[in-house]
């Protein structure tokens, strides 16, 4: 079967023109419109009846850097949804999850996806991943404008350094400044748990079992303590999304692998509702 593009005609010289690989700078230039940033919004929004998304959590490991979110959305003091995915494969080697307003930082997370992907066809190479992490923070400062107005997206983005052979992790704030973090990083309103239970927790040799185990434990904590944070629901068989990126390059844990786990954390509570706790010097 043939198509007939004959009347197609040829691409409009817009798309001829020479510049950057980046394809958000082409949006910028051409159809700054079609930009989240480039949109008009109505005079008043309540930025708290739109829904948002917390809590994600990022911790390397012997293997490279896991990445992984808990599944509730809320509204206001409302749950607005209790199973939204909020981490995603940026590229092969990268992963990024979003806090923030939910709409604005699902449509930010497609065109960073598309950024790379077009970086890619046109230069014939992969960014580095810090490369990757300093166009997301451009992407972010340019998204100043709605966060002003209470639709943030705070993201965190991991991956795997195929030159230096480990996993490293990305954090952000409202205005796009970027911050490398050692060890692990927690966004989100329950982060603040999330990133003291993994505090005491934490260990730079964890093995991959470990390590999501001790995330769960870090979840698990921020929804003890933030009511926007969703923990292990075993009566709707609803878990933390957990995924790793290594040499291999992006996966996601089989929800089976991350359902036993959870309900080991869960039992454990029955025992120790505080949790684990790290030895003593």
């Amino acid at each position: 079967m043939s198509v007939d593009v004959s009347g197609w005609g040829e691409l409009p010289a817009t798309f001829l023109e020479p510049g950057s690989a980046s394809f958000v700078d082409f949006l910028a230039r051409h159809a700054p419109g079609a930009l989240p940033s480039g949109r008009q919004l109505p005079g008043a929004v309540d930025a708290s009846a739109i829904p948002h998304g917390t809590t994600i959590v990022a911790a390397a490991y012997a293997d490279g850097v896991l990445l992984a979110g808990d599944r509730r959305v809320t509204a206001g003091g409302m749950i607005a949804h209790r199973e939204a995915e909020k981490v995603f494969p940026a590229d092969e080697f990268s992963a990024i999850g979003m806090s923030g307003s939910l709409g604005p930082s699902v449509e930010m997370i497609r065109l960073f996806q598309l950024e790379l992907e077009h970086y890619e066809k046109v230069e014939g190479v992969p960014l580095s991943l810090v490369g990757k992490a300093n166009r997301l923070s451009t992407m972010i400062r340019g998204n100043l404008s709605l966060a002003m107005q209470g639709l943030a997206f705070i993201p965190i983005f991991a991956g795997y350094d195929l030159g230096a052979g480990r996993g490293r992790i990305f954090s952000f704030d409202v205005a796009g400044g970027q911050h490398e973090e050692q060890g692990f990083a927690a966004t989100g309103s329950g982060s603040i748990f999330a990133r003291g239970a993994l505090k005491k927790l934490y260990r730079e040799d964890m093995a991959e079992r470990e390590v999501t185990t001790a995330v769960i434990q870090a979840l698990y904590d921020a929804a003890e303590e933030d009511t926007a944070t969703g923990g292990p629901d075993l009566t709707r068989k609803l878990y933390p999304l957990v995924t790793v990126v290594t040499e291999d390059g992006f996966r996601r844990l089989p929800e089976e692998d991350v359902a036993e786990l959870a309900r080991a954390v869960v039992e454990g509570r029955h025992a120790r509702p505080d949790g684990p706790t790290a030895p003593p010097l």
